[in-house]
């Protein structure tokens, strides 16, 4: 009973977050109210001691996400309010809009490679509204940055959750995963890219008028200064986890910490206002709080499902139905579209072992290129797109419509790279 009721909620909330735009409630008070209230049921349905180890250990994992979140939005804030990404404005020389489209896309696959999925996405975020002023455009280019981070994440051992988990247990090594899936990667991003550049969609048509800001008690010098350590400090932060091994919010927090005491030194001299303008503490009430509060909801509720075992039915219901890893593999890609990626694969881990499946086996480095972009059919099946969509308040349904396909599309051309080579 507690079990059917857990899913009927889980699909009901999910149905008001998809519906956000046309029912006028917040997707954070849905997706928060989704994962308390499934958690409570599971408290008074099932022994109390195991359910309150289970939340704990999923909230630990939980707010390190939220932290890493927390720290690369402040960093990428703090960059922004010292007018960095304007430096990053004036180097962009075209105007047309579906030139601006390839450099942006291909800019944020690599960078994800480097970083990660999520923190390249707010990145490029910030930088598309340094870029644009309406909001169809921001959405639609938006929608590219997450097909584009999410390929970009797939086939680097640091890109994405999926293929770190993978990575650190042993499954395959650092050359195998880019030797395997760059290639079906970038078919991924490439055949969306393509077909709407043939197409000549209405948003690809015309110039893009750039935005102009005025820059107030701020020196160029420390533009530079704020944007070249900021990017640094993010791509330090892979650095950072791989020689202390430890977590990646910490790594984040700590470059968060080095920029706040820059930032502090640079402006140390002026009036009380200016710090005030361009302090940490001014930054961070800028910090789209109800995006985190989202993500908290989301995850708490995906977390349920897994405690009740529900996951790990749908992997063996696969596992079952399908046979051939290549298509349970696929399957899971796109289930990963509506169910977090990170305990999809932690099943996959469990089910198969590396005597089954051994060190470099195809079967690994495929399941790591389909968990991390089979959940760009959806807005909300990524961590990339989640974020977009909490910055940028893009309209779930809108997404569907026009992004869904494309997805699609540079999905199972990946798939068919993957498979030919």
């Amino acid at each position: 009973m507690a079990t059917t009721l857990i899913i009927v909620i889980f699909l009901l909330g999910y149905l008001l977050i998809a519906v956000e735009h046309k029912i006028h409630v917040n997707k954070a008070a849905t997706a928060l109210f989704m994962g308390v209230v499934l958690w409570t049921i599971l408290v008074l349905n099932i022994e109390h001691e195991g359910v309150f180890e289970e939340l704990g250990s999923h909230f630990e994992q939980i707010a390190q996400i939220l932290f890493f979140l927390l720290g690369a939005m402040t960093i990428v804030e703090l960059i922004d309010a010292h007018r960095g990404f304007e430096i990053v404005q004036d180097l962009i020389r075209t105007k047309k809009r579906t030139h601006l489209l390839w450099i942006l896309s291909f800019v944020a696959f690599f960078l994800s490679a480097v970083l990660d999925n999520m923190t390249t996405t707010i990145v490029m975020v910030a930088l598309l509204r340094k870029l644009f002023d309406k909001t169809e455009d921001l959405w639609y280019f938006a929608g590219f940055i997450v097909i584009a981070s999410n390929a970009g994440g797939a086939w680097s051992p640091i890109g994405d959750v999926t293929t770190i988990m993978l990575w650190n247990a042993g499954y395959f090594s650092s050359v195998e995963i880019i030797k395997t899936a760059i290639l079906p990667s970038l078919a991924c991003l490439l055949a969306p890219l393509l077909l709407v550049s043939i197409t000549r969609t209405k948003a690809l048509q015309g110039l893009v008028e750039l935005k102009q800001v005025p820059t107030e008690n701020l020196y160029p010098r420390e533009s530079r200064i704020v944007l070249v350590l900021g990017v640094l400090l993010l791509l330090f932060v892979p650095v950072f986890k791989n020689v202390t091994h430890l977590p990646p919010f910490m790594g984040m927090l700590f470059a968060l910490s080095v920029l706040w005491l820059v930032t502090e030194v640079l402006h140390r001299k002026k009036s009380r206002e200016v710090q005030r303008q361009f302090s940490v503490a001014q930054t961070l009430q800028r910090i789209d709080t109800p995006s985190v509060l989202f993500f908290l909801g989301i995850l708490l509720a995906v977390s349920s499902l897994e405690v009740l075992g529900i996951l790990e039915e749908v992997g063996k219901m696969m596992e079952v139905s399908f046979g051939n890893f290549y298509i349970s593999n696929a399957f899971l890609g796109l289930l990963s579209a509506v169910i977090d990626n990170v305990p999809l694969v932690a099943g996959a881990m469990g089910m198969y072992s590396l005597e089954t499946f051994p060190v470099n086996d195809p079967f690994w480095t495929f399941l790591a290129y389909c968990a991390g972009t089979g959940g760009s059919t959806l807005i909300i099946g990524s961590a990339a797109g989640v974020a977009a969509m909490g910055l940028l308040n893009i309209d779930f349904l809108w997404y569907l419509k026009r992004f869904s396909i494309l997805a699609l599309i540079g999905y199972f051309t990946g798939i068919a790279v993957y498979i030919l080579q």
